[in-house]
């Protein structure tokens, strides 16, 4: 097909993390080409529950990122880019309010205080934009200490009690408390998931969106946008899956 024949009413929509690369790692030089081929039938999006910076490290750092995707939503959309024009931006900070804030800080850091893991570091919670990032192991842990703490949370369920914990404790916050990624929750106002990004999609008329994410059962930040009616949802395990389930769809 044609790069003048390409789709523009379609998107295949993706998740970053497990999803196009390995957790909190930069995608493989294999899967940024088959972007580069894919972007040539259909438009092609970013959906992250990360910030802007680390999407971009794991998309490679390039000066152009914003101009190799259709679409890039950060926070899950909460931070929007069309092209290298932002559309969308949220604070939470203001949507909430500090009092709330500093009672769910407040309980997270003594909740993870008791945790005993195989190992902590530093930065359990991270402030962003539009949700807060709540970490027991610590976002400063290496990959090592990522793939320690992942193992032993398939295991133990460390990070599912602190989400019942999280729900148990503040249930009219009008907040959703999802894991996400390899190590972490993501906290968020109802509605500021990942179905957030959808109409900006719509607005611009596109009438079929593929999804494609990792964290796509009930508790994953993948789970809602995967679930919607406005998507047609694909489950993956691995960038190499998602490749190859792109080569039925788009290349067979």
């Amino acid at each position: 097909m044609a790069a003048s024949q390409r789709d523009t009413s379609t998107i295949c929509l993706f998740d970053v993390d497990g999803t196009l690369t390995p957790n909190r790692q930069r995608i493989k030089p294999d899967v940024e080409s088959f972007l580069v081929e894919l972007r040539k039938k259909v438009l092609v999006g970013l959906v992250g529950g990360s910030d802007f910076v680390k999407i971009a490290e794991q998309m490679g750092n390039h000066e152009d990122l914003l101009d190799r995707f259709d679409y890039l939503f950060a926070e899950n959309g909460l931070v929007a880019y069309k092209g290298s024009t932002q559309i969308g931006q949220q604070n939470l900070k203001k949507y909430v309010g500090d009092e709330v804030l500093q009672k769910l800080i407040n309980f997270a850091l003594g909740y993870m205080s008791r945790l005993v893991l195989p190992c902590k570091r530093g930065t359990f919670v991270e402030f962003r934009s539009s949700m807060i990032n709540l970490c027991p192991v610590g976002r400063s842990c290496s990959q090592e200490e990522r793939d320690e703490f992942g193992k032993y949370d398939e295991e133990h369920k460390v990070r599912e009690k602190f989400v019942e914990a999280l729900r148990a404790e503040f249930p009219n916050a009008g907040l959703v408390f999802a894991i996400g990624g390899q190590i972490s929750i993501d906290v968020f106002p109802v509605g500021w998931d990942k179905r957030f990004c959808l109409p900006f999609l719509q607005k611009d008329d596109i009438k079929t969106i593929h999804f494609f994410g990792d964290k796509t059962a009930k508790g994953g930040n993948d789970h809602e946008i995967f679930e919607d009616p406005r998507t047609i949802g694909h489950t993956v395990v691995s960038p190499d899956d998602t490749v190859q389930q792109l080569k039925q769809i788009y290349f067979s």
